[in-house]
């Protein structure tokens, strides 16, 4: 049986489609959006366990997508990994400003990932 639902928003197809193989390989269900407001809609719409937040989207970016949820007393629970090239400091402060639980940086190691939704899902 498939494990914990996780968002995936992240509008680089091969990079989405590599996070989703890699959760699904660890037992998680999938749900991916390719865009900021897509993303929001799906988070709304399905309630994930996790969401994976890409910070440069198109049509929302993660800062405003990440805030909206945060702010909102119906999703402000669920844990969002921020996961952006941009890795200057001000972008970091801007993801905790936001309510970001993790901030990664591009490229990443796949297990890193792993090993922060399992901290962030108490696994």
């Amino acid at each position: 049986m498939p494990g914990k639902k996780i968002l995936v928003i992240e509008d680089e197809i091969e990079l989405a489609d590599t996070i989703m193989m890699r959760l699904k390989a660890n037992n998680y269900r999938v749900i991916l959006a390719h865009d900021g407001q897509d993303g929001l809609n799906k988070a709304r719409k399905e309630k994930p366990d996790l969401i994976i937040l890409d910070l440069m989207l198109p049509k929302l970016d993660g800062f405003k997508v990440c805030r909206l949820l945060k702010f909102d007393y119906n999703y402000n629970k669920i844990p969002i990994i921020m996961l952006t090239a941009r890795a200057q400091g001000t972008d970091k402060e801007m993801g905790e400003e936001v309510g970001a639980d993790i901030f990664l940086t591009k490229p990443f190691e796949p297990s890193v990932i792993i090993e922060k939704i399992k901290e962030l899902l108490e696994e």
